[in-house]
């Protein structure tokens, strides 16, 4: 890691079916061993159920998804004199987005169901209408910060 230069973030290449660099994370973050092609095959086939049940573009509601499950603060644990505090700090969008597709895709391995992709699709169609447990997550960790505002003069 140098000292002054600034590292630049990799940025994966959009996926070939929906052009999009989310998509594509979404799928990176999704794979489990290095197979990308079945995650890939999964994520494909659940915005395939989410088109059918929703009635709309899967991509916006992919989208919507993602935005509503994305938090805008967190806290973090920071060491002062012996005790540990909850700070809250704000988010960045990057950040937010990776711990949004984090949630989403932990909470949709926890739903019950047959298939994964099934449990997907249910899962995106709830945080895009603003429930399920993804959007519990976001919300918790909203009150979190709230709750321990108090802290916020010990940032970093």
């Amino acid at each position: 890691m140098p000292r002054r230069a600034v590292i630049e973030k990799r940025v994966p290449p959009p996926d070939a079916v929906y052009n999009s660099q989310l998509i594509q994370r979404f799928v990176h973050r999704m794979m489990q061993r290095g197979k990308k092609s079945t995650a890939q095959g999964l994520l494909y086939e659940a915005l395939e159920i989410l088109k059918e049940k929703s009635k709309q573009e899967p991509m916006e509601v992919f989208n919507k998804a993602v935005k509503n499950v994305t938090p805008l603060v967190e806290v973090k644990a920071r060491r002062v004199g012996g005790s540990t505090y909850q700070v809250p700090v704000e988010v960045k969008q990057q950040r937010g987005v990776a711990l949004a597709t984090a949630w989403l895709i932990a909470n949709s391995r926890k739903r019950p169901g047959r298939t994964f992709a099934e449990r997907l699709s249910a899962e995106l169609q709830d945080a895009a209408a603003g429930t399920g447990a993804s959007v519990r997550k976001r919300d918790e960790t909203h009150k979190m910060a709230e709750a321990n505002k108090a802290f916020a003069h010990y940032r970093y």
